[in-house]
């Protein structure tokens, strides 16, 4: 039988459940439509991505181990507030309107925009001087 830490899975919910919860506020905000450019669904992707740079950045390089934070942060909050799931969704009901353009410039859009979040979170965090 398989050692679970309950704990770690409790943090996960956790984080979850509060992520879930931010997106499906910002999700009642505009009714999709397939001919328009879907703000919340790019929103919470956007600032899911700056998070996860910062978090991931900053609990392995500037706090002390802990086996609660990244499950509660990373897994729990990001993993509930993004959804790449709805993104693939939107993008399919674009090309099926025949929006292509604007499915190809949502879908690269959000990955490179996304990448870029990462990138330069982890920069700033890097960046801030660790007082000591």
């Amino acid at each position: 039988m398989a050692n679970h830490d309950y704990r770690e899975l409790a943090a996960i919910f956790a984080g979850g459940a509060v992520g879930a919860l931010a997106r499906a506020a910002l999700a009642t905000l505009a009714v999709p439509d397939p001919a328009r450019w879907p703000w919340p669904t790019f929103t919470v992707n956007i600032v899911g991505a700056v998070l996860v740079g910062y978090f991931t950045t900053r609990l392995l390089e500037r706090l002390p181990v802990s086996s609660y934070r990244r499950p509660l942060l990373g897994t729990g909050l990001c993993g509930g507030l993004t959804t790449f799931s709805t993104m693939q969704v939107e993008t399919l009901k674009m090309i099926e309107h025949g929006h292509w353009a604007l499915a190809t410039c949502y879908t690269v859009i959000s990955i490179a925009l996304g990448l870029l979040a990462v990138h330069l979170a982890t920069v700033l965090v890097r960046r801030v001087r660790v007082r000591g």
